[in-house]
């Protein structure tokens, strides 16, 4: 069977290492191989080299190369470069693209590795920046532009930051936090236009002026190759349980993919998806997909940030220091966490973070949930031996510590054979952790 993959990011790359005893082609539009875009934001702040967050992909991959054109009768592919490939196959990978709200053309956006190269020739001359947008990825980006000494203003037109995770409490204290990296946050503030490519302009009349302007207003999944091709399509390219699209020769995996209302944006669904359609095509036809509550994790340097679930619950414990830049609030039905907000040093999110992902009762003193464990850290850094074996350590892979400890006396490389750490990075400690633990066992 043929394998062809459009789309060479993090979920195509990823179904092409699950997939790499069969034949793939990879075509990925992008000059880069594949790379974690996840760690953009370290990139921005120095921390890393681009060429610290490459991944592993296909050798077969070709980069540089569009797919203009689905022949679905003919089951082919036609390139940008003028070659035209089959499939028995084909797996829509594409991804998703910047948001450029109108007024906003011509700005920098921050989406990309060539994005974050842009940005960075920007920044040697500048000491101001705006970010346009404070969600997750405007807060990635603001934070990483103030690793190098610039002084950025962020500006958000919805009354809270990141308002698809966060509550309003949470928010504020997040907002203190950000001031004391020398961020500052307009909220409610509404961009109509760019003069100059310095000077933005809200709709109160303010103007804000800045030496660099990056709008990071969200993402729209990539569709359009997929439209052009009859499939379904909604808001994502519309899949179902198994991730087929309209045509049962095609799948879509990923931020373009749409699952019932759900479109795709975290990684963990992302690789899910991606073990899920190389199962389907080498061992397994009917494996199916079963979508778990996303768990959003902001780890960026003096910020840490873990919000899963809903914010509404029939009851709540909440627990709020801004001083310090705690907050913690988890929401209760009956006996299960069904969301949580955990910001700053919370010495539980390890523990709510298991009870919500593993569906756990609550335990007897619900004090601990904002606690831990006897008022102490139960995280797998600081005690590895009090976590199950069943605990989930890496959330963007889905790795237990039971696989880490078996990995380990196996007598092979942890990160090499069960990946973790290569997401979000937010697991490197406890990961790190239970192997100082097993060293010191062994």
């Amino acid at each position: 069977m043929r394998v062809v993959i459009v789309g060479n990011g993090m979920a195509g790359a990823r179904l092409a290492t699950e997939l790499s005893d069969q034949d793939v082609l990879v075509l990925g539009a992008e000059e880069h191989p594949a790379y974690n875009r996840i760690l953009l934001s370290s990139v921005l702040a120095g921390k890393h080299r681009p060429g610290d967050i490459a991944l592993v992909g296909s050798p077969k991959a070709r980069t540089g190369v569009t797919v203009t054109a689905i022949d679905r009768v003919e089951k082919t592919v036609t390139t940008s470069d003028g070659s035209i490939e089959t499939y028995d196959h084909l797996v829509l990978a594409t991804g998703s693209r910047a948001i450029v709200p109108r007024g906003m053309e011509g700005a920098l956006t921050f989406r990309t590795l060539d994005d974050c190269h842009n940005i960075l020739a920007q920044a040697q001359n500048a000491s101001t920046a705006i970010v346009l947008g404070g969600g997750l990825l405007g807060l990635e980006a603001a934070r990483g532009l103030a690793g190098r000494g610039i002084t950025v203003e962020v500006v958000h037109a919805v009354g809270h930051l990141m308002e698809r995770q966060l509550d309003p409490g949470a928010s504020r204290v997040l907002e203190r936090t950000l001031g004391e990296l020398g961020i500052k946050v307009h909220l409610n503030a509404m961009a109509t236009s760019i003069s100059d490519e310095r000077n933005l302009h809200l709709d109160d009349g303010r103007v804000l002026t800045a030496d660099l302007i990056v709008v990071a207003c969200g993402v729209r999944p990539e569709t359009e190759l997929a439209v052009k091709a009859g499939l379904k399509v909604d808001r994502g390219i519309v899949v179902d349980e198994r991730l087929r699209t309209s045509d049962r020769f095609i799948s879509a995996i990923g931020d373009c993919a749409q699952l019932g209302n759900e479109v795709g944006g975290l990684v963990a669904p992302a690789w899910e998806q991606a073990r899920v359609v190389a199962q389907q095509l080498t061992s397994d036809p009917l494996a199916v997909y079963q979508p778990q509550p996303p768990i959003t994790r902001l780890k960026a340097s003096g910020i840490d940030l873990a919000a899963m679930g809903t914010l509404q619950g029939d009851d709540e414990v909440l627990f709020a220091d801004p001083a310090r830049g705690t907050y913690a609030r988890v929401l209760i039905s009956g006996d299960r966490v069904t969301g949580a907000v955990m910001l700053g040093d919370n010495p539980a999110v390890g523990q709510v973070i298991q009870i919500f992902d593993r569906k756990l009762p609550l335990p007897l003193d619900r004090r601990t949930l904002l606690l831990g464990r006897g008022g102490g850290s139960a995280s797998a850094v600081d005690s590895p031996a009090l976590m199950p074996d069943a605990a989930t350590v890496c959330q963007c892979n889905g790795v237990s510590k039971g696989a880490l400890v078996k990995c380990f006396r196996d007598g092979d490389d942890v990160v090499t054979r069960t990946r973790a750490t290569t997401g979000c990075g937010s697991c490197k400690d406890a990961v790190e952790g239970i192997i100082r633990w097993l060293e010191v066992a062994a």
